[in-house]
């Protein structure tokens, strides 16, 4: 998929992941709108990317919020026109520091799965049916290592990041005969503040850095060669010279 002129929706887009995404979207041409809670922040990386002289627009909102996710689609599609890339990139950890899973209370797995999971199926409802319309369309999940390995006290966000990557499975096998490519990237882990949050012990030195993971995501939307359905390693995808 060549990405000028497209419009690109990327959740989570105020730090880190996100927003290196929507900078490598708008630098390829993408009409990018950036989401995430912290307006100031998400305003500060849509400007910047304006500056460079792309087209990008926050929209401030809480994935996890049901009663956001319509204006936002409206929003979105009214200010770069029909979507048609869609990254649910926006993640919650839960509560810091992580705990095991059975210290944690039901209302904090909650919120992680309506902002892990729910939120993201919610907005790929809206989305994903004006996409199948117009016979074409990509929605990519962030994933996680976390995903298919058990680690003690990841359980919160572990079990969310398998449902979706198992929700993207299904999608795949649903919309695939109607031009709508779905996969997971696991991105590995990066230097981030999420990632600071959940192990602050950790070697920088030894992390990805986002602007390279989010080259090689945008890559594998431009090559089209990713099977639907599939969960990607980011650092085994060899880009095109």
């Amino acid at each position: 998929m060549k990405l000028e002129g497209r419009g690109a929706l990327v959740t989570g887009a105020s730090r880190g992941l996100g927003a290196a995404l929507a900078r490598e979207l708008a630098s390829r041409g993408a009409r990018v709108a950036l989401v995430a809670r912290g307006e100031d922040a998400l305003e500060r990386i849509a400007g910047e990317i304006r500056a460079n002289g792309a087209t990008a627009h926050a929209l401030p909102a809480d994935i996890g919020d049901k009663n956001a996710i319509y204006p936002l689609a409206g929003a979105a599609a009214e200010l770069v026109g029909p979507i048609d890339v869609l990254i649910h990139n926006a993640s919650s950890l839960g509560p810091t520091p992580l705990r095991l899973l059975l210290d944690t209370d039901c209302e904090d797995l909650d919120r992680v799965l309506e902002t892990n999971l729910i939120g993201p199926f919610r907005l790929t409802k809206v989305i994903a049916g004006s996409m199948a319309l117009r016979g074409e369309g990509t929605i990519v999940h962030v994933s996680s290592d976390a995903s298919v390995a058990a680690y003690p006290r990841w359980g919160a966000y572990s079990v969310s990041k398998a449902a979706q990557d198992h929700l993207g499975r299904v999608l795949a096998a649903e919309l695939a005969d109607l031009g709508v490519r779905v996969f997971s990237v696991d991105p590995g882990e990066m230097d981030t503040d999420m990632h600071r949050e959940a192990m602050p012990e950790a070697d920088v030195a030894s992390l990805a850095r986002p602007d390279d993971v989010a080259r090689r995501i945008v890559s594998m939307i431009e090559a089209g060669t990713v099977a639907d359905g599939a969960r990607v390693l980011a650092a085994s995808f060899e880009e095109a010279r």
